[in-house]
């Protein structure tokens, strides 16, 4: 059967479905659609709220389809977006070479019979789409079912606000029995201990706490063994300030994304009071950690060739069960896009919005004053956010050192060491850097790449 709006909602797998994918249907979100001449083959890429887009791919000789979000209906959103758009113009879908990712999902996969067929209307006429999109036809609104729905949704608010001052206290209570306890038995049972607030932290609906709980042991694990004290006391200290500056502002949105849930992508292009920087970027570096929830992050990391906040990191989660996921991006590459940041005090993480191509010749990066402190960037960031982790630094001229087994960035004018957690190649020892980038936590830093007299080298991979 052809594909048309009428297959599209017969296979939807319900309503909200159909009303999620509308929101889709919009160019800015796919910056990639494309078909094949050879076969019946359309596909496309559906930016999320990480740095990798969604792959998208249906058949339209018998439907079938597939995509790279976490989801589980199906077909999701993604997958019908693709579809309404493809019927509603196909021109848009330029022809091109089949990727290899769908050569490798047309191998495994098995062709199924034909698509449902619409489900007819009490007349034996096919819904069009926007009918199927409707869950009950339209009717005069009820003031007192308008009330309730109000007055429910007020509940709810309350339970949820409720739920979190639960979960702060009790997360409160936690740390200072780990404290009064010592923290030398703490350190042999963090794993479990951190699990079970967690677990309790889920319950009163504090995820993002919950996470940075659970995330806490591999931290820790991270640092040599006379640095995981430390670690665990400027944590420990750095959720206390977090969690009594949420008591002050609760609808902070900041706070608000790190003691619950993050704003959705959409809410944050529609905040009119959130940060837009339209400049040149260079991807600097790329971060992939599977955590202790089994999902795997994906962390970006851009650097503002022009004006604006100096850095950005864009992260992507997804099911680790989903394996490895090709980035969308190569190191070094420079591109020119517009990013939205959440808002925060101190602006990194963002979201990519328009990309495109390089418009001119590649960008290079800013200067660093002669008397500039690179440290300066960090604490600042700490007097403004205690609760804020690890940031990246644009750090001057300087070269590494060995010191028996350490390896150490330092200044050109030695008066800056810093100890490398990341292991380097022996050939960099000694290696004069024109310039380098690194995540610095307050301990170490991970050098991400440099400029040297070899050109551009990556540090990270």
């Amino acid at each position: 059967m052809p594909l048309s709006h009428d297959v599209i909602a017969a296979l939807a797998p319900d309503q909200s479905s159909l009303k999620a994918a509308n929101g889709l249907t919009k160019p800015q979100k796919w910056p990639t659609r494309a078909s094949s001449s050879a076969e019946p083959l359309v596909w496309g890429e559906c930016q999320g709220s990480g740095a990798n887009p969604y792959r998208t791919v249906f058949d339209t000789a018998d439907h079938g389809y597939k995509c790279t979000c976490p989801s589980r209906k199906f077909p999701c959103k993604h997958v019908l977006a693709l579809m309404w758009m493809y019927v509603d113009d196909p021109a848009p879908f330029q022809p091109a070479d089949v990727p290899d990712w769908i050569s490798d999902w047309m191998g495994r996969r098995r062709k199924g019979g034909a698509a449902p067929a619409a489900a007819p209307s009490p007349s034996g006429e096919g819904k069009s789409l926007t009918e199927a999109m409707r869950e009950e036809p339209e009717k005069e609104a009820d003031p007192k079912a308008e009330a309730r729905k109000k007055a429910a949704a007020e509940k709810r608010a309350k339970d949820t606000e409720a739920a979190l001052m639960g979960a702060a206290d009790e997360l409160e209570q936690w740390m200072a029995d780990q404290l009064r306890t010592g923290l030398s038995g703490f350190l042999e049972d963090m794993t479990d201990r951190c699990r079970s607030i967690a677990a309790r932290l889920v319950d009163g609906k504090a995820q993002a706490l919950a996470s940075r709980l659970d995330e806490l042991p591999a931290l820790a694990m991270t640092a040599t063994g006379e640095e995981r004290l430390e670690v665990i006391i400027r944590e420990f200290g750095k959720i206390q300030i977090l969690v009594s500056a949420w008591r002050q502002s609760p609808e902070d949105p900041e706070f608000r994304r790190r003691i619950a849930t993050s704003e959705t992508r959409d809410s944050l292009f529609e905040n009119p009071d959130a940060l837009k920087v339209a400049s040149t970027w260079e991807v600097i570096g790329e971060d992939i950690t599977t955590r202790r929830d089994g999902m795997v992050s994906q962390a970006t990391w851009l650097m503002n060739l022009a004006k604006g906040p100096r850095f950005a990191v864009l992260l992507d989660f997804f099911p680790a069960s989903l394996g490895k996921r090709t980035s969308a991006f190569a190191s070094g590459e420079q591109f020119d896009a517009e990013l939205v940041f959440y808002p925060a005090r101190v602006p990194l993480r963002a979201v990519l919005g328009e990309r495109k191509p390089l418009d001119g010749d590649p960008g290079s990066w800013p200067a660093i004053n002669a008397g500039d402190d690179p440290l300066d960037p960090f604490l600042k960031a700490q007097d403004d956010a205690p609760w804020s982790g690890a940031m990246p630094l644009l750090l001057p001229e300087g070269r590494f050192v060995q010191d028996g087994k350490s390896v150490w960035w330092q200044s050109l004018d030695e008066r800056l060491s810093l100890p490398v957690r990341n292991s380097l190649s022996r050939t960099m020892t000694g290696l004069h850097l024109h310039g380098s980038v690194g995540v610095w936590d307050g301990l170490r830093v991970t050098m991400l790449c440099a400029q040297t007299d070899w050109g551009r080298v990556q540090l990270n991979d």
